[in-house]
């Protein structure tokens, strides 16, 4: 299949069956997929000073001047993650910060976009043509978009100039590299090639949002997983214990030093972090 037919197209290209579509829902009528995140939900995660959107105003430094460089390379992971990526691309077009999504799992949903929009009091055209996104179905795919599509975007339109206002949001990363067919002498290869493009980008000041499922945990390559995990310089963790979403730090790299969050704490209680520094 031709490469050319796989680049980043603007979210814009949807306004016309999001607007068409709109007439037929409302806001709280959008479906909901089984695994599927609601806004609601999202919002409630760790209520308090963890809640998921305060975490993303930490995070991406939104109306905090002078304020340290945020982490580079943010794990999002963790039970019905999926859906999770469309709310922050809608977020984060909604703080007038362009986004660039390459999802290798299939499951960007811009009438999430949509939604999120028409609950702000923002028309979604706003916020579409603020979003870009590719799809990759295999790791050549994957591999390809990282190593050349994006990369080449990013430097086309000067995006290192302007790190701060434009984040990358990769969905799935490790997904398009368990596929078995795939012999392992390949995806190890492919899946380090795109590590290493996305960490010279972050070097340049390109920030990343990464978002990956936990299904895999019984893969022979599971050690994928572990490596993003290893890769990435913060991680936050999904968790539905008790059917109550809470979102828990596991890996902070803070002042040069790699904290990690004690997981028995974390069990316990999600909103007293105790971090302790790894011998």
């Amino acid at each position: 299949m031709s490469e050319e037919r796989f680049d980043f197209e603007n979210l814009k290209v949807y306004q016309k069956a999001l607007a068409i579509d709109s007439k037929l829902r409302t806001p709280n009528s959008l479906p909901s997929p089984k695994g599927f995140v609601q806004a609601g939900e999202l919002k409630s995660i760790s209520r308090g000073k963890n809640s998921f959107d305060e975490i993303l105003l930490q995070l991406t430094r939104v109306g905090l001047s002078a304020q340290p460089i945020s982490p580079r390379k943010v794990l999002f992971w963790g039970e019905r993650v999926g859906e999770i990526p469309s709310y922050v691309a809608g977020w984060l077009a909604g703080k007038e910060i362009d986004v660039i999504v390459l999802d290798g799992a299939n499951r960007f949903d811009p009438y999430m976009v949509s939604s999120f929009a028409r609950k702000a009091w923002i028309p979604p055209e706003r916020l579409l043509k603020r979003i870009r996104i590719a799809r990759a179905f295999t790791c050549y795919q994957m591999a390809m978009m990282v190593e050349k599509r994006l990369s080449n975007l990013l430097n086309r339109e000067g995006t290192t100039a302007q790190s701060e206002n434009r984040w990358v949001i990769l969905l799935g990363p490790v997904t398009p590299f368990m596929d078995e067919d795939v012999s392992e002498r390949e995806v190890r290869p492919l899946f380090e090639r795109s590590l290493r493009k996305i960490e010279e980008m972050a070097s340049r000041g390109i920030p990343f949002f990464l978002f990956q499922s936990s299904g895999f945990s019984d893969s022979k390559r599971a050690y994928l997983t572990r490596r993003l995990f290893q890769f990435s310089n913060e991680v936050w963790r999904i968790s539905l214990e008790n059917q109550e979403p809470k979102i828990i730090l596991e890996k902070k790299i803070a002042d040069g030093r790699w904290l990690m969050a004690d997981r028995e704490n974390q069990i316990t209680s999600a909103n007293k972090l105790k971090l302790v520094r790894t011998l």
